[in-house]
């Protein structure tokens, strides 16, 4: 191997530009899209983000094991020294190196895929942390949050006080569970799937007798939806992703669907999916809508916030003229 004890910046940075999903899927990796990241089949822990850095969501890895650049996926999975992960790369991106530079085979040894037994995590003793970030953060009436809690969709889980979201099948037997944190830094959370769990389930609610469906990205969207529409009578499901599989479950367990209104969010991803999806379910027979909420906003619940500060405003000049 070619011996050097450094490399150029510009060497560093074409290192650095190399589309990690294209390096996962040379190694023998299946590489998913879901919402605005990837991640793989083999290890769905792994998220791929802007297919340059991946971090793994499990707390049992240590700094330097669970994330970081193309450089570091390749020392975790496929053994490599610093060095040669950065030769690896060099190569991979055809740059021209001094003819000294024989690359090593690279052997990955992938692991059979076993999956995890699916537990949904303890309860927390109240849900004191759930109410005050539902209500005060996300501005969700507590009559709407006091729904899902009481029919047993949502709690917070006692070790980390993250929002559990469930996804029952039609018998009730919970199949699917997504976490999320409650405590927002920058903008940024904490979200997570619960182990082992089916990802052909999603968090719904679902009503007998209605044949309509709204379809959201996100649960605080679909809880956000019925907040303003006062909807606690119709079909509702959050993907969790733009990927319609929780979908097509439904509509299996739910026959009498006839109509199906997507809720989607108005970014590029949101509305290419509800695009995607409309015209795949109006082939099926469905009757389709396209709902998103209204273009100064983003998804539902951004709604809802600036719908509850304008009332909020509007009561206090009424307070000032009376």
């Amino acid at each position: 191997m070619e011996q050097r004890n450094s490399f150029t910046k510009e060497e560093l940075a074409i290192a650095k530009s190399v589309d990690l999903t294209a390096v996962c899927g040379s190694l023998g990796y299946t590489v998913k899209r879901v919402g605005n990241y990837h991640t793989l089949k083999e290890m769905d822990s792994i998220r791929i983000y802007n297919r340059r850095s991946w971090f793994r969501w499990s707390r049992q890895y240590d700094n330097g094991e669970n994330g970081g650049s193309q450089i570091d996926f390749l020392r975790v999975f496929a053994g490599m020294e610093v060095k040669e992960a950065v030769f690896w790369l060099l190569d991979f991106a055809g740059y021209q190196r001094r003819a000294d530079w024989n690359p090593s085979p690279v052997i990955v040894e992938k692991k059979e895929v076993v999956r995890k037994p699916f537990i949904l995590p303890p309860p927390a003793p109240d849900n004191r942390l759930l109410y005050q970030y539902l209500t005060q953060e996300r501005k969700l009436s507590k009559e709407v949050v006091d729904y899902f809690v009481k029919t047993g969709l949502i709690y917070e889980e006692c070790r980390h006080h993250n929002i559990v979201f469930k996804g029952n099948d039609r018998n009730g037997v919970t199949r699917f569970a997504s976490m999320r944190g409650v405590f927002d830094r920058n903008g940024h959370c904490f979200k997570c799937d619960v182990e082992g769990n089916d990802k052909n389930f999603g968090f719904h609610v679902w009503y007998e007798e209605s044949t309509e469906l709204a379809v959201f990205e996100g649960a605080i969207d679909l809880l956000s939806y019925a907040d303003i529409y006062n909807d606690f009578h119709s079909n509702k499901l959050a993907l969790g992703m733009v990927s319609d599989a929780p979908l097509v479950t439904f509509l299996q367990e739910h026959p009498q669907i006839q109509g199906i209104k997507f809720c989607l969010d108005n970014d590029g991803p949101g509305r290419k999916a509800a695009e995607q999806l409309m015209e795949k379910y109006y082939g099926m027979g469905y009757e389709v809508d396209d709902c998103p909420p209204p273009k100064n906003y983003k998804d539902y619940n951004q709604w809802l916030q600036e719908a509850r500060k304008e009332n909020l405003q509007m009561e206090s000049r009424k307070a000032v003229v009376r």
